[in-house]
């Protein structure tokens, strides 16, 4: 057996095991952490104190454990794009020493999302037409034949 097919199940539980630990170390803070810089706490502040965190960071464990799982793995991508962004601006401002770490993950995000391009196509065609179920063309909307006389 080729070491191909193993390729995706190793990134995406790389990427898995890393959203899901530093998401839940937000919580019981068990991982030791530098202090950050100085000019970085009042966006770090902003981030706390607006509750922005505590929305990313079930986020990132859920989405986390999604990956972990093999289950609903393009979603959990297209949910953690754009906060690896947010870590990759972070970094790049105020703390560039950890600009590797985040490099890696959007390294295996982008793997990931081309291993995944099928499940990804529909959503990026430039034109699509809503589906109609054969209830809504009929014109009855889900009501029933009482309610309409």
């Amino acid at each position: 057996m080729s070491a191909q097919p193993k390729v995706p199940l190793i990134a995406r539980t790389l990427l898995g095991l890393a959203f899901t630990v530093f998401g839940l170390n937000f919580y019981p803070h068990f991982l030791p952490q530098p202090p950050p810089p100085p000019e970085a706490l009042p966006f770090l502040g902003a981030l706390v104190s607006g509750k922005i965190l505590a929305i990313i960071k079930p986020i990132e464990i859920l989405a986390g454990l999604a990956l972990l799982g093999n289950r609903f793995v393009p979603l959990a991508l297209t949910l953690l794009a754009p906060i690896e962004i947010g870590i990759l601006a972070f970094h790049g401002v105020f703390e560039p020493s950890g600009i590797l770490i985040v490099a890696v993950l959007i390294a295996l995000t982008i793997y990931l999302a081309w291993s995944y391009r099928a499940a990804f196509a529909p959503m990026l065609r430039a034109r699509v037409e809503p589906t109609v179920s054969a209830t809504a063309a009929a014109g009855t909307h889900g009501s029933s034949a009482a309610a309409r006389a």
